[in-house]
């Protein structure tokens, strides 16, 4: 009796070989991966639910308001044709970079926007002091962002950051933008919550004046 219980315990686990404590740790990492899944379709229905069941609005500097609305099943689909619409896109930017969290490389998308908004520095003493905290956020060895590209581009980074000029970092944000075209973008694509997005009814949407 006692031994059949232990095969089935190794037939579980997927391998004869493999002993009970295996087996253990396997669910162990079953469980995990499934509440990180959770956890980010969680975050997403959250963030959806609550920007764009109904229209919302944000005022800017000027004291302007602009409507924003949950996209509708055709808007998310549009996504899918290009990775430049996604991150165009206010709410595929936001599930986008929670899809990313749930896989623990939202370094690559916080790196990317932190570029764009550096290209954008008119003042070069402003532009000075976000090139460091940028390289101090993301580039140098053990950063608590640090992204993953080769030493060359990190040293020439180091270089180049002395004169903070827009393009310092040009280099390493196409390496980034690869990374996240070829390989999170497709997943992001195929994951269940993008999936259901694009079947959803559409929602009536009327602008409210302000």
């Amino acid at each position: 009796m006692q031994s059949a219980i232990f095969f089935a315990l190794q037939h579980d686990c997927g391998q004869m070989e493999r002993t009970p404590s295996s087996c253990q740790n396997e669910e162990k990492k079953g469980k995990m991966k499934r509440t990180i899944i959770k956890d980010w379709k969680t975050r997403l229905s959250y963030f959806l639910q609550n920007s764009s069941t109904s229209t919302k609005t944000k005022s800017n500097k000027k004291g302007k308001q602009h409507a924003y609305f949950r996209p509708s099943p055709e808007e998310a689909q549009l996504w899918s044709e290009a990775f430049d619409e996604l991150l165009a896109n206010k709410y595929g930017l936001a599930a986008f970079r929670t899809f990313l969290k749930s896989e623990f490389c939202e370094e690559n998308i916080d790196f990317w926007l932190a570029c764009e908004d550096f290209k954008k520095i008119k003042s070069p003493q402003k532009r000075r002091s976000k090139a460091k905290k940028i390289y101090n956020d993301f580039i140098e060895k053990e950063a608590p962002k640090e992204i993953n590209i080769d030493f060359q581009t990190k040293n020439m980074i180091a270089q180049n950051i002395q004169e903070a000029t827009h393009t310092c970092f040009n280099a390493a944000q196409k390496r980034v933008y690869s990374l996240m075209e070829n390989n999170a973008y497709p997943r992001f694509l195929e994951s269940e919550f993008y999936q259901e997005l694009c079947k959803q009814s559409q929602i009536t949407r009327e602008p409210q004046e302000t």
